[in-house]
């Protein structure tokens, strides 16, 4: 299957070394055996596979091998060492692909370095744009993601049972096997519990306290424990938007899935719940920002807004100099701008502002504000 980022990776690999990272099961190791066409012969090797983990240690394959995909890798004790020499030694005209499914920032704080040997590109769930291949229009494929998510295989299954099914089983093994590589095994039951009661506070600034009062856990554990989720790629944060930095971590993140189908607004379990739909383009526009930074080197930012007076914007997106580029306004049904919005374009004037509506029509401007039906928005995103 072809992903949005394929060409960019085959074209990296004539240089260095590429990474891949993302969720589990969102389509790496496709995307790395699809690109084994380009090659004439290709070598895939899985860190998970016994077999392969003796062959990997031994790094007893031939030279001309001309492209060669590790997989999961980051299992390996002293990973980066193994990848240093293998990178310096390898052939000329031997490509490396690297995958996993935890964060590189985790690992980056020991053990040898690998600057400048290698490409990072992070492999997103399907957007709008993305999808759009496989349907008519938007409006389709943004129909099909809020029902389904954006996982590859729960998307074109495309049943709600099928979904139930692979939601039931990712989550259960993503907490039992995956968190274990950062916890303990007496932990997990509490790190499910921890899971389960988030998937209710998506889009709300997160109390850590309350979260730990309701598991019977330090805040600090509590931290903790989301750190873990979140190197997992099981879910992100969003950050207050502040020109001073220190200022803005200092205050509560908001907290999103990346299966954002996974998420449920109280009783609300529709697809067009406002919870799942913010989380949706909470989603979209990481994966906007990861694109942009990953091949073009930008320095964006994804943030909220939380106003001095208690109001709020869902989502602003800031450049490397700290300066918002754009206010984004998440709806349902509402295509009355926010009064947050107009604030802050009416203070923003040299940003974009824009209050993206789930069912609305057609698009028109108000008072320095573009309000824009989602399906359309979201496909005029980079990825």
């Amino acid at each position: 299957m072809q992903r949005y980022l394929s060409d960019l990776i085959y074209r990296d690999l004539a240089d260095k070394m590429v990474f891949v990272t993302g969720p589990r099961q969102v389509g790496k190791t496709t995307l790395a055996k699809a690109l084994a066409g380009n090659f004439q012969r290709p070598l895939y090797l899985n860190h998970d596979s016994v077999a392969d983990r003796q062959r990997m240690a031994q790094a007893n394959w031939a030279s001309t091998y001309d492209y060669v995909m590790f997989d999961e890798i980051h299992a390996m004790p002293d990973w980066k060492s193994y990848l240093k020499g293998v990178f310096d030694t390898k052939p000329v005209n031997q490509s490396l692909l690297v995958t996993g499914s935890v964060r590189l920032d985790t690992f980056r704080q020991s053990g040898e370095s690998l600057a400048g040997r290698y490409f990072r590109w992070r492999l997103h769930p399907f957007s709008v744009k993305e999808f759009l291949p496989h349907v008519a229009k938007p409006l389709q494929a943004l129909e099909a993601l809020l029902r389904f998510g954006g996982f590859p295989e729960p998307l074109f299954k495309a049943t709600d049972s099928g979904r139930k099914r692979w939601q039931n089983q990712y989550f259960t093994d993503l907490v039992r096997e995956d968190v274990l590589e950062f916890s303990r095994i007496q932990e997990v039951r509490l790190m499910r519990l921890l899971v389960d009661m988030l998937r209710q506070r998506t889009g709300s600034p997160l109390s850590f306290d309350a979260l730990g009062r309701d598991l019977g856990l330090a805040p600090n554990t509590v931290r903790n424990y989301i750190d873990i989720l979140e190197a997992l790629h099981i879910v992100f944060l969003v950050r207050p938007y502040h020109r001073n930095v220190a200022r803005a971590l200092a205050k509560a993140p908001k907290l999103y899935f990346y299966d954002w189908a996974y998420v449920v607004d109280g009783q609300d379990d529709s697809p067009e719940s406002g919870a799942r739909f913010e989380n949706l383009v909470a989603c979209h526009l990481l994966k906007h920002v990861h694109f942009l930074n990953d091949s073009e080197g930008a320095s964006l930012q994804l943030h909220y807004l939380r106003t001095t007076d208690g109001k709020e914007i869902d989502f602003v997106l800031a450049n490397e100099s700290g300066n918002a580029t754009h206010f984004i306004e998440v709806k349902v049904g509402d295509d009355k701008p926010a009064l947050a919005l107009r604030q802050a374009a009416a203070a923003h004037p040299q940003a974009v502002a824009v209050q993206v509506v789930l069912r609305t029509p057609h698009a028109f401007d108000v008072a320095g504000i573009g309000v824009r039906p989602a399906a359309q928005w979201l496909a005029e995103l980079a990825a």
